[in-house]
C-alpha cells in the first residue's frame, strides 16, 4: 500500500502539521459558517432550516434505513468466524483495563444525551410536551410502557451500531493494514491507491464538517441544561449570554484536556464521571420508587425487540412529525457523530477482537440505558402523577427536568451539584476528545501532532456551538438540530459503505487464510 503520496500532502507551517487540502477546507467552512451565522442569524437560522426540511423529505428513508443496516452488519461480523480477528494482529494486546476502555466508550458516546434526555424524554412522551409515539393519548398506560421503548431505542443497539462500524473498521485498516487512522483508509478495498487522491480528500472532508456539527449540537445541549442548572440551583436569570459564557469557559478546560492527552486527561475524567453517574444512579434507584423503576426494567426488556420492530418502521407512520423531530433527528445526530465516537473508540480498542469491540460496544450501552432511562425516567413521572415537586405540572423546561425531579429527592442541592459536575465533565471529555479526533482527520490520520493544532481546532468546535446557539436565538435547541440533520445526510452514504468494505477486507482474510 503506497502511503509517500499521503505523507507528500503534509505541510509543516506555523508549527502545525497541517494535510493539504482538508485542513485548510475544513478552517475555511467552519470560520466561514460561524462568521455568517454570528454576523447574519436569522437568514442563517432560515437557511438550517430550509436545508434540514429538505434532507428529511427527499432521504427520510436514507436516514431511517442506515441504522437498521448497519446494526445486521454488525450483528453477522460479531457472531460469523470473521469476528475472532484481533484489532492490531494475533499478539496485539489491549492499553488500556476493560473498565477504563468502557468508561472512555461511555463518556465519549452518550454521557452528555443521558444526562439531558434520561429524565425528560421518557416524562416529555408521556405528557405530550415532547408529542407521543404513534400519536397516542398522553397519559395513557400504553404511552407510559412505549415512552421507555422508545428512549431505549433511541438510545441503544442501533445507536451504538453506528459508531462501532466507524470505529472498528477504522482500527483494522488502521492497526492490521498500517493505513492513516483516517477515513480515506476504509475504502481501500475499493478504491485502492485512489483513496490518496481527490476522493479520499472528499470521504475526510465530509467525516470533518459531520464531526464539527454533531459535536457542535451535543456541547450545545450540555451547554443549555447546564446553564439551566444553574439558574436553577443559583437563581441566575437563564440566557443566551451565559451559555456562551459557559461553552467558552468549558472550551478552555477541554484545551488543557486535550493537551494533557488520552491517558493524562480523557480517561482521568473518564473514569470519575463513571463513578458519579454510577453514584447518582444508585442514588435514583434508591430513593426513588424502587419497585416501579426494577418493572420498569423488566418490563422495558421484555417488550424492547417488538416495539423496536414498529419503531424502527418508517413507512406511513401516522406520526411523521414524531418520526421527523426525534427518531430521525437521533439517527442523523449518530451518524454525524460517527466520525468522531468511532475514531476515538478505534484510537483506544487495539488489542480487542472485533468480537469483543461489538458485544461491548452494543449490548453495555443498551443494559446502562435501559436501567438510566428506567430509573430517572420512572422517578420523573411518578414524581407528575404524584403531584410532587416541580414536576406536579408536568415539564416546562426540558433543560430544568433533571434537576426539578432531583429537587423534589433528600439531599438536593449535593446531587445536583453532582449532576452539574458530571454534565461539565461529559461536555469536556466530548470537546477534548473531539477536537483530538478532527486534529487527526486534518493532519492524515497523524498522532502526536503539535499542541497548537489541536488548541485550534478544540477553539472552533467551541465557535461553531457559540454559532449554532446564537443562529437560533430563542429556537437554539431546533437550529443545532438542523444543523446536524444536514451535516449527515452525506455521510449517512459513507457509513454504509464503512460496513461494505469491512466485510469485503475481512472476507478476503478469512479466505486466504483458508487456502
Amino acid at each position: 500500500m503506497n502511503t509517500s503520496k499521503n505523507n507528500s500532502k503534509i505541510v509543516h507551517a506555523a508549527g502545525m502539521e497541517m494535510q493539504k487540502p482538508i485542513f485548510f477546507l475544513s478552517l475555511i467552512l467552519v470560520v466561514l459558517f460561524s462568521g455568517t451565522t454570528l454576523l447574519f442569524p436569522d437568514q442563517a437560522n432560515t437557511s438550517l432550516h430550509a436545508a434540514k426540511n429538505w434532507s428529511l423529505q427527499n432521504f427520510d428513508w436514507l436516514y431511517a434505513a442506515t441504522p437498521i443496516l448497519i446494526f445486521f452488519i454488525c450483528a453477522g461480523l460479531a457472531i460469523s468466524p470473521l469476528g475472532k480477528t484481533r484489532l492490531g494482529g494475533p499478539d496485539a494486546k489491549p492499553e488500556y483495563s476493560v473498565t477504563s476502555w468502557i468508561a472512555m466508550l461511555f463518556a465519549a458516546g452518550v454521557g452528555i444525551g443521558f444526562m439531558f434526555y434520561g429524565t425528560a424524554e421518557p416524562l416529555g412522551y408521556f405528557t405530550n410536551w415532547f408529542g407521543t409515539p404513534f400519536n397516542l393519548e398522553a397519559g395513557s398506560e400504553e404511552v407510559r410502557r412505549l415512552a421507555f421503548s422508545v428512549s431505549i431505542f433511541h438510545w441503544g443497539l442501533l445507536a451504538w451500531a453506528v459508531y462501532a462500524i466507524v470505529g472498528v473498521s477504522l482500527a483494522f485498516f488502521s492497526f492490521n493494514r498500517n493505513l492513516p487512522l483516517s477515513i480515506r483508509s476504509i475504502f481501500y478495498p475499493i478504491l485502492g491507491d485512489k483513496i490518496w487522491g481527490w476522493m479520499g480528500d472528499l470521504i475526510d472532508l465530509i467525516a470533518v464538517v459531520a464531526t464539527i456539527f454533531g459535536l457542535a449540537c451535543t456541547i450545545g445541549i450540555g451547554a443549555t441544561q447546564a446553564t439551566g442548572g444553574l439558574s436553577y440551583l443559583f437563581d441566575l436569570t437563564p440566557s443566551l449570554g451565559l451559555q456562551i459564557t459557559l461553552i467558552f469557559v468549558i472550551t478552555i478546560a477541554a484545551i488543557i484536556s486535550v493537551l494533557r492527552g488520552v491517558s493524562g486527561g480523557i480517561k482521568i475524567l473518564s473514569n470519575i464521571n463513571m463513578i458519579a453517574a454510577t453514584l447518582l444512579l444508585l442514588f435514583v434507584l434508591i430513593f426513588g420508587p424502587t419497585g416501579d423503576i426494577i418493572k420498569t426494567i423488566i418490563g422495558s426488556t421484555a417488550t424492547l425487540i417488538p416495539d423496536s420492530i414498529k419503531l424502527a418502521n418508517w413507512i406511513g407512520r401516522p406520526d411523521q412529525q414524531f418520526l421527523y423531530d426525534w427518531t430521525l433527528f437521533y439517527w442523523a445526530w449518530w451518524i454525524a457523530w460517527s466520525p468522531f465516537v468511532g475514531m476515538f473508540i478505534a484510537r483506544i480498542s487495539k488489542g480487542r477482537t472485533i468480537r469483543q469491540f461489538m458485544v461491548c460496544a452494543l449490548i453495555v450501552p443498551l443494559i446502562i440505558g435501559v436501567i438510566w432511562f428506567s430509573a430517572f425516567g420512572e422517578t420523573a413521572i411518578s414524581q407528575h402523577e404524584n403531584a410532587v415537586g416541580d414536576l406536579a405540572d408536568g415539564m416546562g423546561d426540558a433543560a430544568l427536568t433533571l434537576f426539578q425531579m432531583l429537587g423534589a429527592m433528600p439531599a438536593s442541592l449535593l446531587t445536583s451539584l453532582i449532576a452539574m459536575m458530571l454534565l461539565i465533565i461529559f461536555i469536556v471529555t466530548s470537546a477534548d476528545s473531539g477536537a483530538l479526533v478532527v486534529d487527526q482527520l486534518t493532519s492524515g490520520g497523524r498522532a502526536g501532532t503539535p499542541k497548537r493544532q489541536r488548541v485550534l481546532w478544540a477553539s472552533m468546535l467551541g465557535l461553531t456551538a457559540i454559532a449554532l446557539l446564537y443562529g437560533g436565538g430563542k429556537e437554539a435547541l431546533q437550529s443545532l438540530q438542523a444543523g446536524t440533520i444536514t451535516a449527515a445526510l452525506p455521510f449517512s452514504i459513507i457509513v454504509l459503505l464503512c460496513g461494505i468494505n469491512l466485510t469485503i477486507a475481512l472476507w478476503r482474510d478469512y479466505k486466504k487464510a483458508k487456502t
